[in-house]
Parts: C-alpha cells; sequence; structure tokens
C-alpha cells in the first residue's frame, strides 16, 4: 500500500534533531511562552520577510485573531463584510464567523481554485472591509490583483497562508508577506508540520502584532495586566522547537513536493485525468496535489484496488456544510463542480521513485 501521507517516515528523518529539542525543552523548565517560541517567531519571520511573527495554537486561532485585532484597531467593526473564497476548508470561514463578522463567498477561479479577482470585484460592496485570500493547495493567489483592488477601495488583506509555507512571487515575496497580515497552520500534515497542533500570524504591522501578541495571551502583555478580552492561544513551546528544526529542511522539501509534480504533469497521459494549473515557479508548493476525474468514486475505488492512497480535499463545499445552512441556498456553480470532482495523489518529501511510478503507471492505465 503506497498511502497518501507518511508521516512518521517524514519526520524520522529528523529523529535526532526532534530528540535533542525534546530533551533541550525538557531540561529548560521553561514550559509556555519560552526561548524556543522567540526563537521560531524570530526565524520564521526572517523567512517569510516579515518584521514580526506571533506563535498561536492553530491557523484557525490565526485568522480570528488578525481579525479580532483589527477590530480592536478600529479597522473592523461587528457585522462587517469579509470576501472569502467559496470553495475553501471550512476553518476560513469559521475564522471569520467568531469573530462577528460576515463571510461573502466569492468563486474561484476555474484555472487555479484560488479567488477569482474579477469576482472579488461583482461580489464588492460598502458593506466590505477585508479580503481573506486563501493560498489553496500550496498556489499563490493572484495577490498583486487583489493589492491593487484593496488599495483602490481601503480594505484589509489577510493571507490564508496555511498551506503555502515557502511559496514565493516572481519578485521572491514569500506567503506571509502578501498582505496586511498572514495566517499559516502547522498542522503535522502541512508543508511545514508541527508533531501537534500550532499557528502563526505574520505581520510588518507593528501595532497589529503588539495586539495580536496580547490577545493571544488573555489580552495581557504584562503578567496580570488585561488590556483585552484575549483568549489562549498560545504557541507550545515544544512545537516551537520542533518547528525551528523543520524550517531548516522547508525548502528542501518543497523542491521534493515540485519535483514530483512536474513528473506527475509530464508523464501522466491518461485523458480521463484532468492535471491542476502550474506556470513552473516558486508561485507553488504543491501542499496538495488535486486531479479532476468525472466519476470520482469509480476513480478512488480503482485506486484503492491498486494499492494507492488518496484524499480529496474536500468532499463537501462549505455553504452545503451543516455548520452554516445559512448559506445552503447560495449558487456556486464552479465551486460545487470542484467539490464533486477533484481527488488528490500522494506528494510528500518521502515519496519514492518506484511509488511515483506505481502511481503514474496505475492513474495512466484507468
Amino acid at each position: 500500500m503506497i498511502p497518501y501521507l507518511d508521516l512518521r517516515k517524514i519526520n524520522k528523518q529528523y529523529e535526532l534533531e526532534l530528540s535533542q529539542a525534546y530533551s533541550n525543552f525538557i531540561d529548560s523548565g521553561r514550559y509556555i511562552l519560552g526561548s524556543a517560541v522567540v526563537d521560531f517567531e524570530e526565524s520564521y519571520a526572517s523567512y517569510c520577510g516579515t518584521k514580526y511573527c506571533v506563535g498561536v495554537a492553530n491557523g484557525l486561532d490565526a485568522i480570528s485573531l488578525i481579525l479580532k485585532a483589527y477590530m480592536q484597531l478600529g479597522r473592523l467593526r461587528e457585522g462587517d463584510s469579509v470576501l472569502v473564497p467559496a470553495n475553501t476548508y471550512i476553518a476560513s470561514i469559521i475564522g471569520v464567523i467568531n469573530v462577528g463578522l460576515k463571510p461573502v463567498f466569492v468563486e474561484p477561479d476555474s484555472k487555479t481554485f484560488n479567488i477569482d479577482p474579477k469576482a472579488i470585484e461583482q461580489a464588492y460592496n460598502h458593506k466590505v472591509k477585508a479580503i481573506l485570500a486563501v493560498h489553496l493547495y500550496g498556489q499563490l493567489a493572484d495577490m498583486e490583483t487583489i493589492n491593487l483592488f484593496a488599495k483602490a477601495n481601503d480594505l484589509i488583506v489577510v493571507e490564508d497562508a496555511a498551506q503555502a509555507h515557502g511559496a514565493s512571487n516572481s519578485k521572491g515575496i514569500k506567503a506571509g508577506n502578501l498582505g496586511h497580515a498572514a495566517a499559516f497552520s502547522f498542522y503535522p500534515g502541512k508543508n511545514l508540520g508541527a508533531l501537534g497542533d500550532a499557528g502563526a500570524v505574520t505581520t510588518s504591522d507593528e501595532e497589529l502584532f503588539m495586539i495580536i501578541k496580547s490577545l493571544r495571551n488573555y489580552g495581557s502583555s504584562k503578567k496580570y495586566v488585561n488590556y483585552y478580552i484575549g483568549i489562549n492561544s498560545r504557541l507550545d513551546e515544544l512545537q516551537a522547537a520542533f518547528l525551528k528544526i523543520k524550517l531548516g529542511h522547508l525548502d528542501n522539501e518543497n523542491t521534493s513536493r515540485q519535483r514530483i509534480a512536474k513528473a506527475y504533469l509530464s508523464r501522466i497521459t491518461n485523458t480521463k485525468i484532468k492535471l491542476p494549473f502550474w506556470n513552473g515557479t516558486a508561485n507553488h508548493v504543491f501542499h496538495v496535489f488535486e486531479v479532476q476525474v468525472a466519476d470520482r468514486n469509480a476513480f478512488t475505488s480503482y485506486l484503492e484496488s491498486q494499492g494507492i492512497g488518496y484524499m480529496i480535499h474536500y468532499p463537501i463545499p462549505p455553504h452545503h456544510q451543516k455548520a452554516l445552512e445559512a448559506y445552503k441556498n447560495l449558487k456556486l456553480p464552479i465551486t460545487e463542480t470542484i467539490h464533486k470532482h477533484i481527488v488528490s495523489l500522494p506528494i510528500h518529501p518521502c515519496l519514492s521513485e518506484s511509488e511515483l511510478e506505481t502511481i503514474i503507471d496505475a492513474i495512466n492505465a484507468y
């Protein structure tokens, strides 16, 4: 069986370093917001090219904390609308709703599956105060066009970069530094994955940074002195130590993902399989390699019969989820088609050449 993702194999590569980090953590006696968190925050800000990074508990909190901080600054108010891609993972939308803002679902570009700047223009009205741009599957959204529109209309631009660690645009600017602030998840399966839940916010706005840093810790920046009604969403000290180690290997792992993607794109010739769009640049780090098929059930049953793992990102569009029943009557045909037909193939740094060949041969024989 070729698994969709082999986290044990991925993390085994760094076992000695991770074990040493664990030992150092035990010996430190400082288990909450210690030097490992600060070290990772500084390293990740430097990597992304931003002035600041705030480690938080997970990617969902990262989104909510950014928006909540803008509410504290008076840039957003309860009931304001935020444009979000309709075909994102539901966490993007929950992060908006959790702070009292209203998501406005925007259709994706049918080629890249990222939020469509033309659809953004069509969805915009005076109630819209922010855009949440998701770099879906690891491919950067069209941030240049989005930022131009946002600047013209005085909108906040937040990146949901949870799947795009290390992706960069044609100018070499990385995900996390392409908007006013960015939310990251370090869920174990991400390109930069912790060994548990973890997340971060990156920004170059000092005032926003200070508020988020306080909000993640009960609204306090000085012990027992609380400036805001915050939450407990602190990056775990041990996970920060693990992430610092894995950050040093991220670029090499992304290169491996791109190599596998190139093999899929050049060697899968079955016309029943619609391959994803990629312009061949560093703007895609292939957290997911998604293909489209007419009959998903038949295709996934075939993959199972061949011993090939797969995932579906995501089987149900957000507006059809029971949790978002208020949006069930929206007509979003591009989103619904995507969610109905996509299947994700194995793509991770430890996928062997023989496994890759087996997958390609099986797909071509489908």
